[in-house]
């Protein structure tokens, strides 16, 4: 069957979002996201992207981007080769990485692109990872907020957000972590969601008869942490249920 062509944005803005395949991790460790951004960073500037806003998650990406000089689908192809190429050489394997196709949608309009840059940048605290946006280091949100810890500040065309804010920093962090139930583009339209009584029905049979889910949490960390990394991996099931499920939190989930 062949596929169905992406629908072009008046805006040549698109709202991309990646996700490892089978929902496997795309990123072991703080390496692997120096050199995803560094990846980024060369095409962006090589075919003149503007990027609004990003996040880096375990195992899946957001971008809010501006195409270039070339179709957005081959600047993400040309990106996805080289951080396909770098992955496996690192990590001395072979096959995919990400998910099929990136999905995209298009942003036409300034309410919805801000709306989008404040859904990527709350993306961590929505999955449980931290409690406020600025604790996340792998966004473009410490960016925005002037913060010297941020990874790779000039990834961010800043401006063009920020003029929709007249410039003003505090309207700007006031809009960014205001509470919300936007709803974007996310994992939730890539895949069928798992039930709390599915996933935990999911977990008992991968854990087998060795160990019970209410056993999990008190583990040594070098049993606990093999046991986490699968249960990340089931597909459909979003990492603040598997917290849930097993009494632990969703930060020890996603550090394992």
């Amino acid at each position: 069957m062949p596929r169905v062509a992406r629908v072009k944005s008046r805006s040549g803005i698109y709202h991309i979002m990646w996700r490892g395949a089978s929902g496997q991790e795309i990123f072991h460790d703080d390496d692997d996201r120096m050199n995803f951004l560094e990846i980024i960073r060369k095409v962006k500037r090589r075919f003149h992207l503007k990027i609004y806003a990003w996040c880096l998650m375990s195992n899946h990406v957001h971008f809010l981007i501006k195409e270039g000089n070339e179709p957005v689908s081959d600047t993400m192809k040309r990106i996805g080769v080289s951080v396909v190429k770098v992955y496996n050489f690192k990590y001395r394997t072979t096959g995919h990485l990400f998910q099929d196709r990136f999905k995209s949608e298009k942003v036409e309009t300034d309410q919805y692109l801000l709306t989008v840059v404040r859904y990527i940048h709350q993306n961590p605290v929505k999955a449980g990872m931290v409690t406020r946006v600025d604790e996340w280091k792998w966004s473009s949100c410490l960016a925005y907020y002037k913060d010297p810890s941020a990874a790779f500040p000039d990834l961010i065309d800043q401006s063009f957000v920020l003029s929709r804010f007249a410039n003003d920093l505090v309207r700007f962090k006031g809009f960014n972590e205001r509470a919300n139930d936007d709803q974007c583009l996310d994992l939730t339209s890539a895949m069928c969601r798992l039930t709390d009584d599915e996933g935990r029905a999911v977990i008992v049979e991968l854990l087998g008869t060795g160990v019970n889910i209410a056993q999990v949490k008190s583990l040594p960390k070098l049993e606990r942490d093999p046991i986490l990394r699968k249960v990340k991996q089931i597909e459909g099931l979003s990492q603040r249920q598997a917290a849930i499920i097993l009494g632990v939190s969703a930060s020890l989930i996603f550090k394992a």
